[in-house]
């Protein structure tokens, strides 16, 4: 098994790049899917984070609020620590169950946002960073996604830095044009992420 780290900035493209890999037969752990599922309803994930933030975090069909949520933590670094040391340990777990069911001469890829600034890089056999210019992610974030450049601007800087996440790459995807190119690429590295699994 060949255990592969998968991160990049937003609107960098890793999502695409996920997308294609899976279609080559990589099995995908989405950290962001998984933290959504640990805290739906009936969930010990939901419990707890109620407990520490208190019912006004709930929609009203019982769901967690995640607008609301967001804009408690990300104002607070301490309730943001609250908020990570409940649904990390829970990701973690729910993320180690769904790779011991891969098969021994799987390519397991974590699709992880926060590889970099969380300093994850150790846990995988190898880093693949998608990367783009600040300037097209910028773009891509407003014509993709609507955001207001302000909005956008500030994602970015929440992020590690360009840099940060180069320095821990062991490959790197370049995705700062179409999307044709980027499905070679993608070809490319799969033919040598599946190599390595099958002499691992």
């Amino acid at each position: 098994m060949l255990k592969v780290g998968l991160t990049g900035g937003i609107g960098a493209g890793k999502s695409e790049v996920s997308r294609l890999l899976v279609a080559s037969g990589a099995v995908l752990i989405d950290a962001d899917k998984i933290a959504r599922e640990v805290v739906e309803p009936g969930t010990p994930g939901l419990v707890k984070v109620v407990e520490a933030f208190g019912q006004e975090i709930l929609a009203p069909d019982g769901t967690l609020d995640r607008p609301k949520l967001g804009s408690i933590v990300f104002a607070d670094p301490a309730k943001l620590a609250v908020l990570n040391a409940i649904v990390h340990p829970l990701v973690g777990a729910r993320s180690a169950e769904l790779e011991e069911a891969a098969s021994e001469d799987a390519v397991v890829v974590h699709d992880v946002p926060l590889l970099a600034e969380n300093g994850l890089a150790p846990l995988y056999d190898l880093v693949v960073v998608v990367d783009a210019s600040p300037e097209t992610q910028l773009e891509r974030l407003v014509r993709l996604r609507g955001m207001s450049e302000e909005d956008a601007r500030a994602r970015m800087a929440a992020q590690a830095t360009r840099e940060k996440r180069l320095e821990i790459a062991d490959v790197v995807i370049d995705n700062d044009g179409p999307l044709e190119g980027l499905k070679q690429r993608v070809g490319a590295v799969w033919a040598d992420l599946a190599r390595r699994a099958r002499t691992a």
